[in-house]
């Protein structure tokens, strides 16, 4: 997902104060370096609380006594946004957000006024990270721990704050509480990529499929819960049996249940043919009765007309969309090689022979321009809503509900023309009354034999095999295959980059555990040692670091994952203070590092500038740190967004005033 932090804005509660605006680079190794007590603590939190968290984390005291709003500007696939949030006050948080969004924002001098509410803000990035609108669990009984993934949760693979960055305990961003752990756990197969919004619309359809067969097979075997069909074949003999005179005029029949349809026309097969009494009200209600199922027929095929074609426009609208975006893939990956040639073309010469090549730097750049509009219009193009499964869902079950009640009306309609021509011919003659009888007598026989309905028994194979269709392709061995193959393409990540790192077991297998949600190590007697078994803060911290990364390269992998690239750390040199160090920097001095420790801390920002440098401006890493310029200065892909020592910190010294 497009997702990098490009700004964050504090407006002052003095009017007279320009706001304070904190400047980052898109597709860098941004650096936040400074003493203690500065601020760099608060950025986390800032972010966070403008991303819509449930409460305000940012430190009490100078910052929120002086800032009334606080602001972020990110860059979207739709543009830059700014997303701006009123400092809570004596609440533990604010719904009070304003919003603007534009392809790039100017941010506002004065503070703003509230234009929307918290809850929108989420729907819209929601809405941006392309969140499926359906729950883990159909049928609602798992509790809030199943229900839809939302941006929100997605912050867990963001932030990395001072208490996270190096705790051999917690591996994720407010995973220290039961809420967020637990919703950890059910997200994960989905951030993995095997668990798509596909499968959750499948998920929902199996359920779907699943209360039909119950309803179905009730209604074969239950006549209470009789189906519309069923019902209308029991309303067509006793419209017959009105007609003929066995049933009176006066007898209100809608609104009863089928048990008690069932009572009036074993009242009238008990009748004779000498006792049937043919009245003018009953000949007229009989006439009227064709035009009403007319009239009834047009407006639920009416109806299911509109239906089915809002239907075909969803499905067609969905294959397209695949459609369109396997033909982008597959012109990338046509012209993904005229980057490369170009990148070795600087001496002119071929890669594979060492031949020279005359002329031909123009037609590489025709190729790489091509690739450029093809990776532009694949950015522009708008996904799929998040509603559109469930909204899918819905449809398909209005075409289900709409199609039977139009059987129901087509079989009376069937009933009273087949009695209009019986009645042309026997003119209600005693006899034709006997033929009624006979016949009623054994449709009340088949009434007591569910297997009547051959049409309903045809509905629950084919429900039956769809059912199967479904479980074959949500099969949790299939989904347990493919999060084991993504799992094990992060082991990979992290033990490529864990070398590289301050770690005394670089060689071992690594392994993420999503049901812990920590790290394990296997040593060379094939023990694995969870991440809280393995001593030293250089150790948690070389973990939590490549771990992270690593997540973010399968990320980066995926066609449309909806983690956004970017990621936040908070203090990682922290585990190389010596321990007089760390009480002056508590007090507010910068903590004097060795030159071991500094080689160590060098290491990891090496491997930021690595991973920035193979994203291509996908990533986008935001380090808030003690350690200066001394300690990274020159590698390569880090930025110093701004240096917070003598007496320059987040809140200006203007605004102490």
């Amino acid at each position: 997902m497009k997702f990098q932090l490009l700004e964050i804005v504090l407006w002052s509660r003095n009017l007279a104060q320009p706001p304070r605006r904190l400047k980052f680079q898109a597709g860098m190794t941004n650096v936040i370096t400074g003493g203690s007590k500065t601020g760099k603590s608060a950025v986390i939190p800032i972010v966070d609380y403008c991303l819509g968290s449930d409460r305000c984390s940012v430190p009490v005291r100078t910052i929120r006594d002086l800032c009334s709003w606080f602001g972020i500007v990110v860059d979207t696939d739709e543009g830059q946004k700014l997303l701006a949030r009123r400092e809570p006050g004596e609440q533990q948080s604010t719904g009070d957000m304003y919003l603007l969004e534009e392809l790039r924002v100017d941010v506002p001098e004065l503070a703003p006024e509230k234009n929307t509410t918290v809850d929108a803000v989420k729907r819209i990035l929601d809405r941006l990270a392309g969140l499926s609108n359906l729950g883990f669990d159909p049928t609602g009984l798992a509790g809030s721990f199943k229900c839809r993934p939302s941006f929100r949760d997605m912050a867990a693979f963001v932030f990395q704050p001072q208490n996270i960055v190096a705790n051999p305990d917690i591996l994720f961003y407010k995973a220290d509480t039961t809420e967020h752990r637990e919703k950890l756990r059910t997200i994960f197969p989905y951030v993995l990529g095997a668990m798509t919004p596909e499968l959750l619309a499948k998920r929902w359809e199996m359920d779907q499929v699943q209360r039909d067969l119950r309803r179905i097979e009730r209604e074969l075997s239950v006549q209470s819960q009789a189906t519309e069909r069923w019902k209308a074949e029991l309303n067509a003999w006793i419209s017959e049996a009105r007609q003929l005179g066995l049933v009176p005029d006066d007898e209100v029949l809608e609104g009863r249940r089928e048990s008690e349809l069932i009572a009036v026309l074993h009242h009238a097969v008990a009748k004779s043919s000498r006792e049937a009494t043919v009245t003018a009200s009953a000949i007229e209600t009989s006439s009227r009765e064709a035009s009403d199922l007319d009239r009834e027929e047009a407006a639920v095929a009416l109806n299911l007309s509109e239906v089915r074609a809002r239907m075909e426009k969803m499905v067609r609208l969905r294959e397209t969309v695949d459609e369109y975006t396997g033909a982008l893939q597959k012109q990338r990956e046509r012209l993904g090689l005229s980057r490369w040639l170009r990148e070795l073309h600087h001496d002119a010469s071929c890669p594979i022979c060492g031949g020279k090549f005359k002329d031909s730097q123009y037609e590489l750049d025709l190729l790489c321009d091509a690739l450029a509009e093809v990776e532009a219009s694949a950015r522009q193009m708008s996904p799929v809503p998040a509603a559109f499964d469930r909204e899918l869902v819905q449809v398909r079950e209005e075409v289900r509900r709409h199609t039977d009640q139009l059987q129901g009306v087509r079989l009376r309609r069937r009933r009273l023309e087949e009695r209009s021509a019986r009645a042309n011919e026997d003119a209600w003659q005693r006899s034709a009354v006997d033929r009624f009888l006979g016949r009623a007598e054994q449709a009340l026989k088949m009434y007591s034999d569910p297997s009547f309905d051959e049409e309903m028994r045809s509905d629950v194979e084919n429900l039956r095999a769809r059912l199967e269709e479904l479980r074959g392709e949500l099969s949790e061995a299939g989904i347990n295959k493919r999060i084991k193959s993504a799992l094990s393409r992060v082991s990979g990540f992290i033990s490529r980059v864990l070398p590289s790192l301050d770690s005394e077991r670089p060689d071992d297998p690594v392994e993420l555990n999503i049901d812990d949600l920590t790290i394990r190590v296997t040593g060379t007697s094939g023990r694995a040692d969870n991440l809280w078994e393995i001593g030293s803060g250089a150790n948690w911290l070389s973990y939590h670091v490549a771990s992270t990364l690593a997540l973010h390269e399968l990320f980066l992998e995926q066609a449309a994952s909806p983690v956004p690239g970017m990621l936040v750390y908070d203090q990682p040199s922290q585990v190389y203070f010596p321990q007089i160090a760390a009480r002056e920097a508590a007090l507010g001095d910068d903590p004097k590092f060795r030159d071991e420790d500094v080689a160590a801390v060098r290491k990891v920002f090496e491997v930021f500038g690595h991973s920035i440098s193979s994203a291509r401006g996908d990533l986008q890493v935001i380090v808030l740190d003690h350690a200066d310029r001394n300690v990274w200065g020159d590698v390569q892909g880090v930025h110093l967004v701004e240096e917070w020592r003598k007496g320059k910190a987040l809140v200006p010294q203007s605004w102490l005033a």
